[in-house]
């Protein structure tokens, strides 16, 4: 039986006094990759920043490698530690004086002690390998505020990099990016998920990159209408119940990563 690096049952979230989220039941397998899709409003961030306890949840249960996440989103920093999250917009202020070598390694040690003592040399040797995984080596010395979309978008798969994850968790991450961005973010993605042996849960409107590369779809709006592999979940009918009559999903021009 494969194990279960995310488990979640009947969890209902409050947004502002709103149920944005209602009685919402997944797993989610090790080293799958799942999209979570919906209408704009469906309650889909509410749901991924549940998951990661940014946002406390009324009622429900939700496990983390085991590990059960407390209502105002207790978890154990041993857990915690192999989550990542990327989310939909990342803004750093103008001159932000931290360089991507700096902010790579507080994906590695997020106090900084270990960078002036112990450890330091294990820590750059991380960032090192972090940046060449990602194709940023040649970025390493820029200010992190001087990065173009796509770049900063590859320095933050180094952030998740840089010491072992087992749970990547992306909301939207390739929005502000066009669509050969796009393609090579996604390709990036697939690469480090399979050498890194991550499971990642993904929020996307990209509905034809969900079909080529994802295993799984959790369908919301509001509730779970429907979950399953891309063929059955994205089918014209479940469409439908999403999304709501007459849905025509957008087609983006992309190449298959995985080739």
């Amino acid at each position: 039986m494969a194990e279960m690096v995310l488990e979640v049952s009947g969890l209902t979230v409050c947004r502002e006094g709103a149920v944005a989220v209602e009685n919402v039941s997944f797993d989610l397998a090790a080293e799958s990759d799942t999209a979570l899709i919906g209408p704009n409003g469906a309650g889909k961030s509410s749901l991924v920043q549940a998951l990661l306890g940014i946002l406390p949840h009324r009622s429900g249960e939700v496990r983390l490698l085991g590990r059960r996440l407390g209502r105002k989103g207790q978890l154990p920093s041993l857990v915690r530690d192999q989550v990542a999250y990327l989310p939909q917009s990342f803004g750093v202020r103008n001159r932000c004086p931290l360089s991507v070598a700096e902010f790579v390694g507080l994906g590695w040690d997020p106090a900084g002690i270990r960078f002036n003592w112990v450890g330091g040399e294990a820590r750059r040797a991380a960032v090192r390998r972090a940046l060449a995984k990602t194709h940023c080596s040649d970025l390493a010395d820029r200010l992190i505020s001087e990065l173009s979309g796509g770049q900063t978008k590859r320095v933050l798969l180094a952030f998740c990099v840089v010491r072992p994850r087992r749970l990547l968790v992306l909301d939207e991450a390739q929005a502000g990016l066009d669509s050969q961005m796009a393609e090579q973010f996604y390709g990036l993605l697939f690469d480090l998920r399979r050498s890194e042996g991550w499971t990642v849960l993904q929020v996307s409107h990209d509905l034809e990159m969900v079909r080529r590369t994802c295993d799984g779809v959790l369908c919301l709006n509001r509730r779970l209408c429907c979950s399953g592999p891309p063929d059955h979940a994205l089918s014209p009918s479940q469409l439908e119940r999403v999304y709501g009559r007459g849905f025509v999903p957008y087609h983006h021009r992309h190449a298959n990563p995985s080739s």
